[in-house]
């Protein structure tokens, strides 16, 4: 009997196969008391060394196979080796409490994955993924244990599994293996991010995919949906076929679109955008014609590292985006570390409620000096390309003044030195907090630019974290409070003549797209493979109906009747 799975939409596409059910290897931890410290800390030590090399291998690969931006996520892995927090926290387990390391370890790394995944971060999510792929890969050895390879499939098949770590997604023979379906994940889990680069469907966070599919079970997966469809009749598979000729159509289409610019059916043009978090993902942005950086992380460049990166290496950093951006805009956010995202080499004070605690551009004007250092190689890096500069989590137009009072002082101290920074460099803020959404009449006359980040603004908006089960219905976009506050920002930019994008996952949506438009977003800022299909879609559109749609959502009373009134008016062509 056809029975179907739903889960979360990863990478679209759809994949016809029998499945291979990826069984986690059994790994008994029993806790004991061991006498010979010494012995059991070079049991630790030996494990260790041999997943380095293990994982140097994998990265050997995957940078063959891949490209250098994949192999890096195997570089992390390789400084969770080098980690002394771990490290010593392993040893010092073993020493103080006389346990064995197979216990220390797992102690100390579910302490690390659930602190991270507590987090409302993409990074320090992936983060929580390095220790766990890392540290189950140390104790299988400690255990003795085989680990299942997947790379010894050899048919055509889509594989199941509770999670796919990154180890595991760069042994994906992509001759064979033609999609996945995991029971955890979201659309920011390296599972998703790497099936989106390797291009083949995915479906994650279904639940019950292990515990519902055997290995040989004939599957469909769709990553347009969602959905995983087993044991399909006859009809169905029909029915799945025309849907995935239909989507390779599509894609032809699509990529036609890469050097065309962005334009509606009557010729209104805007500016479709990528985000990005390090250089290594340009190649994205260029393969899929984005006009512009719409967000550029630049917090990634202090993770994962003992101390803070200096002004050299930041301006390289910059420096390589601008130039190859080839004079489209680059908005380059400043630090948004603190709270949530923690460095280890910064003492930033534990707090109840981090999300609305010392982080962004709060922590930057206390710490100048981090903050002068960044703006210096910004401005530096700026000669070589269109910059534009945007302050996160800005609250009150003080904060904004402050921030380019210290942006002035530093362009003055550049040019005192000899050097030559970047002159008429726009800078705006991120409008991600209700507060400056309501107020952004006053801001507009001030700022150059707004960016609205509404991965936050929605969820402070609702009221609702979006992380947690419980309340994550009530994260929603389309929700009136939440197009009218856009609304309320866009009008406001415009009334000053200043322009206004958005750099949230809510901006490449595709229920979104006429909205934003009929709202005259001037800037849509998205994931890269977001670009083209948005594109596509903006060439089906009229300004003047986008309005007329805008115009009535505003007015709707739940977010499930501006959704339905979308596809009613007939915007989405499914």
């Amino acid at each position: 009997m056809t029975t179907t799975l739903k889960g979360i939409a990863a990478s679209k596409g759809i994949a016809f196969a029998k499945a291979f059910v990826l069984e986690q290897p059994e790994m008994n931890i029993e806790k004991t008391q061991v006498s010979d410290i010494e012995s059991e800390t070079s049991r630790f030590y030996d494990a260790m060394e041999r997943a380095r090399q293990e994982l140097q291998i994998i990265k050997n690969k995957t940078l063959k196979d891949m490209g250098e931006d994949k192999a890096e996520i195997f570089s992390a892995h390789l400084l969770v080796l080098e980690d002394p927090e771990i490290i010593d926290g392993v040893t010092s387990k073993i020493k103080e409490e006389q346990i064995n390391a197979e216990a220390a370890m797992k102690e100390l790394a579910d302490m690390y994955v659930t602190m991270f995944e507590g987090m409302d971060n993409e990074y320090m999510k992936e983060r929580a993924s390095d220790i766990r792929d890392v540290s189950q890969r140390i104790l299988l050895h400690l255990l003795g244990v085989e680990n299942t390879s997947l790379a010894a499939i050899q048919e055509e098949t889509v594989v199941i599994a509770e999670d796919l770590t990154p180890s595991d997604t760069a042994q994906l023979d992509l001759t064979y293996v033609l999609g996945f379906a995991t029971d955890i994940g979201g659309r920011t889990s390296h599972s998703a991010i790497m099936a989106r680069s390797m291009e083949i469907p995915a479906v994650v966070g279904t639940r019950q995919a292990t515990s519902s599919i055997q290995t040989g079970d004939f599957l469909i997966i769709d990553g347009m949906e969602g959905e995983v469809i087993l044991q399909p009749d006859e009809e169905t598979i029909v029915s799945y076929k025309e849907k995935q000729q239909e989507y390779l159509r599509k894609k032809e289409e699509w990529a036609k679109l890469v050097n065309e610019p962005s334009i509606t059916k009557d010729g209104t043009r805007v500016e479709l955008a990528a985000n990005i978090g390090t250089p290594d993902d340009l190649s994205g942005v260029l393969d899929n014609g984005a006009e512009g950086i719409g967000l550029y992380r630049t917090e990634f460049l202090y993770m994962g590292r003992n101390e803070l990166p200096d002004e050299e290496e930041q301006f390289e950093a910059y420096k390589n985006v601008l130039e190859k951006m080839n004079g489209g805009a680059v908005v380059i956010r400043t630090l948004d570390i603190g709270g949530d995202k923690e460095l280890p080499y910064l003492d930033l004070p534990s707090e109840l409620n981090p999300f609305l605690g010392y982080r962004a551009i709060r922590l930057c004007l206390e710490e100048k000096e981090m903050f002068r250092t960044q703006l210096r190689a910004l401005l530096r890096a700026g000669a070589y390309g269109n910059l534009k500069i945007m302050f996160p989590m800005v609250a009150t137009i003080e904060e904004f003044r402050e921030a380019k009072s210290i942006l002035e002082d530093v362009k003055n101290d550049l040019k005192q030195e000899g050097l030559q920074p970047a002159e008429d460099v726009e800078t705006g803020i991120m409008v991600e907090i209700p507060s400056t959404a309501a107020a952004a009449d006053i801001f507009a006359k001030e700022v150059d630019f707004f960016s609205i980040g509404t991965n936050d603004l929605i969820q402070y908006t609702m009221a609702a974290d979006r992380m947690s089960e419980k309340v994550s219905h009530l994260y929603q976009p389309y929700h009136p409070a939440v197009l009218r506050l856009v609304k309320q920002v866009i009008e406001a930019a415009h009334n000053e003549g200043k322009w206004a994008g958005m750099c949230g996952e809510m901006a490449g949506e595709e229920t979104a797209v006429p909205l934003l438009l009929g709202l005259g977003l001037d800037e849509f800022s998205m994931s890269a493979t977001s670009v083209l299909p948005a594109r596509s879609q903006l060439l089906t559109l009229t300004k003047e109906e986008a309005q007329e749609l805008a115009a009535e959502a505003v007015n709707l009373p739940t977010a499930k009747e501006v959704e339905a009134l979308v596809y009613e008016k007939g915007f989405i062509r499914s």
